[in-house]
């Protein structure tokens, strides 16, 4: 996230060469003779299941769609990849999409991309410690050092919500960055007090001795939204076909996913390194089919709060 502002306004300036996107027809879909090849930036971790599963199902495919999934290392790549036109579609967390938006980027919401089970200590993620570390809940880690995946983003900003739910001081935790598979052994090492941790690396470090101390998504917001699959306005004005007939799908996948969560294991294997017997262990996040507003509007007040945004921002021109 500390690049996004950069990257972002970079890819700004080339958005007028890149409108049209990486599918090859020019027109609205309708005309084309083949399906459309479309593109579309995600993350390669437990979330964007749906995404693999319903290609995997057909689902695109029954909606004129060839998907081409590129990897990405979350939103801040993911933002700039859609605003330029690199990718015709993204997934990425409402954080970075809210401070995208803040920054006037023209970025749309188009489908929920996966929330919290909303579950306390059954969620898919958490905040752990060492085994036999002092810190018994959120309100201990303050004066604390606390591990997430990217700064000023979504893992310390409902770190803080946790602490303050809690009645610790939000603003006394120190937050370092580091990334999620090298968070177990950090842990285990003592090479920090606590780490934000999502699957599978949530069970790896479970499994490795930590202590949950804390499900911060559940602490934030009941059944709280992570992540979207958003584009730029250009698509939705211009593709407004393409972009009807994604949306169609994706959400067909999210249904699928959330029913058939055996399913949703098993294409864990085809694009990410999680051994076998982990994906039987760890915990799904939930897959609705709609945003959950209130929860969108919770993170965007707590982003002022802790500075990440410089005034309020209205979600609605963000959400569908």
């Amino acid at each position: 996230m500390r690049r996004l502002m950069v990257s972002a306004i970079a890819a700004t300036l080339i958005l007028g060469v890149a409108a049209c996107g990486s599918t090859e027809d020019t027109g609205d879909d309708g005309g084309s003779a083949g399906p459309d090849r479309v593109k579309v930036g995600a993350i390669p971790i437990v979330d964007v299941a749906p995404l693999y599963l319903g290609e995997e199902k057909g689902f695109f495919r029954d909606q004129g769609i060839e998907l081409e999934v590129v990897n990405t290392t979350g939103g801040a790549a993911a933002v700039p990849g859609v605003v330029s036109g690199e990718f015709d579609f993204a997934f990425g967390n409402v954080v970075s999409l809210i401070l995208a938006r803040s920054q006037r980027l023209p970025l749309k919401a188009i489908a929920v991309g996966n929330s919290s089970t909303g579950k306390a200590d059954a969620d898919f993620g958490g905040i752990v410690v060492p085994a036999g570390s002092p810190i018994q809940t959120a309100a201990d880690l303050a004066g604390r050092t606390v591990a997430v995946n990217n700064l000023k983003n979504v893992g310390d900003t409902t770190v803080r919500a946790s602490i303050r739910k809690a009645g610790g001081d939000a603003t006394k935790v120190k937050f370092v960055e580091l990334p999620f598979p090298d968070m177990p052994a950090a842990v285990a090492a003592k090479r920090v007090d606590a780490a934000w941790i999502v699957e599978p690396f949530f069970t790896v470090a479970r499994n490795e001795g930590a202590r949950v101390v804390a499900s911060n998504f559940v602490d934030t917001a009941p059944n709280m939204t992570v992540a979207a699959y958003f584009t730029s306005e250009n698509v939705v004005k211009e593709r407004a076909d393409l972009t009807r007939r994604f949306t169609a799908a994706i959400e067909t996948s999210l249904k699928y996913a959330q029913e058939h969560p055996d399913e949703a294991r098993k294409v864990l294997l085809s694009y990410t390194k999680i051994e076998a017997a982990v994906t039987e262990q760890i915990t799904l996040p939930a897959w609705p089919t709609e945003i959950n507003r209130e929860s969108v509007q919770v993170m965007a007040d707590l982003m002022l709060t802790d500075g990440l945004i410089k005034e309020k921002v209205d979600i609605s021109e963000l959400l569908p």
